[in-house]
């Protein structure tokens, strides 16, 4: 049952299903991208929906989020059969989605981590879990057609039968073990590797390739490969995919180094996330990841809502189509016609023509006009003087486990400052009525130490959980405030991610993002409903 919104205008219930288009291109760019999108905008969530997968610009993809059917008891020891049982249940709801998906021409559908076995083993009770995989890059094996040629291999067969029953591309997440030697100076004790593993199949069964998870997030069940994957993968459809796991996304490798060698246009990309607002709920840097990059991302994650685990997309850097549930327990499919050649936003080099007064100013300020004069915290503008207002207190708030700086947005206008090391964060705003909420410019440089250790410089205006300077970091996700801003900031690296959300967990796309000046920057006005979250979020991979 579709629970989408298919109106571009309208506003997305809080915590339903949201399908939105968003644009920030101009409109010939549009329309062009709307052709690929529009068959799945208006009926792909519905039972009778056949996409197109004729379309000559255009493939058509599914991500399905997965309510998995979880081990009572992850930390007990079981039996091959009994961990054969538990997940033939998940992989019979796998196979649903993929006749499903068949049905609506689908030629690639990924599925989540975690989402066959489950999560919180051990190292020794995960292993019932696990199958043999020999290297794809060493062994061409259709698992399918060949069930007998390597033992524990049940998981791989089921999936290799499912790609080929449903003539599609299939992604899915997988526990793998790898015997070693003793005299391998990495082998564990227990003479085995466990590694958290996508695979990768044809529409005709055969195993493609497979991607081993670098950055593990606290599993004790799983080894590091000693070496990075680097994976990718042809397709007839579209070219060539990239793929990685779930905590890799803020990592530059293999994220990163593999989207910046290799020709790649689209992203397969499993994830058990949980989310944690207000900087990293699951849609939020899938999103900013496609915009950053000007990649497709096909993200399925798991569904778990009361272990806050949802949010799942097929994002391309002007469009999106998202889920996010925190009420429904049911898993959900999504499908969509994604354009084969990603289109990125309209930079600065771009805009010519459409200066408004808004960005003039903004030039002004990063040019240190002699019409205006910066000082600490406000904007001396000689022929604008209603743009300047007395200084804010400033004040320091929790967010995401780190120390943030910042200074309230009171005003109907301003021009905010607050800097913390060697990054200053700017924010020229309007707002056409003030909400009875506390808006905040927050700014950090620094490690990030808590859940994962690396290093970030972020330029974030969040609405507060309340009135209090302390609320403000405070995970919320309703709010009514609408903003015209410029956010931009002095910034040290050039991954830089646009973090967007507006009230009811809608996903909403900057009009502009570019450098000007050695300022990263970010503009927006006309929002769809009320700020949550904007913010440019920057990884120093090199100080992590």
């Amino acid at each position: 049952m579709s629970r989408g919104r298919t109106n571009s205008g309208m506003r997305p219930a809080p915590s339903r299903f949201m399908v939105r288009i968003m644009s920030g291109a101009s409109s010939k760019l549009a329309l062009f991208l709307f052709g690929c999108f529009s068959l799945a905008l208006g009926v792909c969530t519905e039972e009778h929906c056949v996409a197109d997968p004729h379309k000559a610009d255009c493939y058509v993809a599914a991500v399905y989020e997965h309510q998995a059917v979880l081990s009572p008891n992850p930390l007990a020891l079981t039996s091959r059969k009994q961990a054969l049982e538990l997940m033939n249940q998940n992989l019979d709801i796998y196979e649903q989605q993929v006749m499903t998906a068949a049905q609506k021409g689908v030629q690639i559908i990924v599925f989540p981590e975690d989402g066959i076995h489950g999560f919180n083993f051990t190292r020794t009770s995960i292993y019932p879990f696990l199958d043999f995989m020999p290297s794809p890059q060493l062994v061409r094996w259709n698992p399918c057609l060949e069930p007998h040629r390597f033992n524990d291999t049940e998981v791989l067969q089921r999936l290799s039968c499912m790609a080929l029953k449903g003539k599609m591309f299939l992604v899915a997440n997988l526990g793998i073990k790898q015997p070693c030697l003793s005299s391998d100076p990495g082998c564990p004790s227990d003479g085995r590797y466990q590694f958290n593993t996508n695979v990768v199949f044809s529409s005709n069964g055969t195993l493609v390739d497979r991607y081993r998870k670098h950055n593990l997030y606290f599993e004790a069940a799983f080894d590091t490969p000693l070496k990075v994957d680097y994976i990718t993968f042809d397709t007839p459809f579209a070219g060539k995919f990239g793929i990685f796991t779930c905590f890799d996304i803020l990592f530059f490798d293999p994220a990163v180094r593999l989207l910046r060698a290799s020709a790649v246009k689209h992203v397969v990309y499993p994830t058990a996330w949980m989310n944690q607002l207000p900087l990293l709920a699951a849609i939020e840097i899938q999103k900013a990841f496609a915009i950053a990059f000007g990649v497709n991302v096909l993200a399925a994650n798991i569904h778990h809502p009361s272990l806050g685990m949802t949010g799942s997309g097929i994002h391309t850097p002007l469009k999106s189509f998202w889920y996010h549930d925190m009420e429904d327990p049911k898993g959900h499919l999504i499908i969509a016609q994604v354009d084969k050649s990603p289109q990125g936003l309209v930079g600065t080099e771009n805009a010519a023509g459409k200066m408004d007064p808004t960005h003039s100013k903004f030039l002004k300020i990063l040019s240190s006009s002699p019409h205006c004069e910066k000082d600490a915290q406000e904007v001396h503008c000689d022929e604008d003087a209603e743009w300047n207002m007395n200084t804010p207190p400033m004040f320091h708030s929790e967010m995401m486990y780190d120390n943030f700086t910042l200074v309230p947005a009171w005003g109907k206008k301003g021009y905010l400052q607050v800097c913390s090391n060697s990054l200053c964060c700017h924010l020229l705003y309007k707002r056409p009525t003030l909400s009875k909420e506390l808006y905040a410019l927050g700014v950090f440089d620094g490690l990030h130490t808590v859940h994962g250790t690396y290093y970030i410089q972020v330029c974030a205006l969040v609405k507060c959980g309340g009135l209090g300077f302390h609320t403000c970091g405070q995970e919320i996700t309703e709010a009514s405030g609408i903003f015209e801003f410029h956010l931009w900031g002095n910034f040290s690296t050039s991954y830089i991610f646009p973090l967007f959300l507006t009230s009811g967990m809608t996903l909403e796309i900057p009009d502009q993002l570019g450098w000007e000046n050695d300022h990263y920057f970010m503009r927006k006005s006309g929002l769809s409903s009320g700020l949550v979250t904007a913010a440019l979020y920057g990884r120093l991979y090199e100080r992590n």
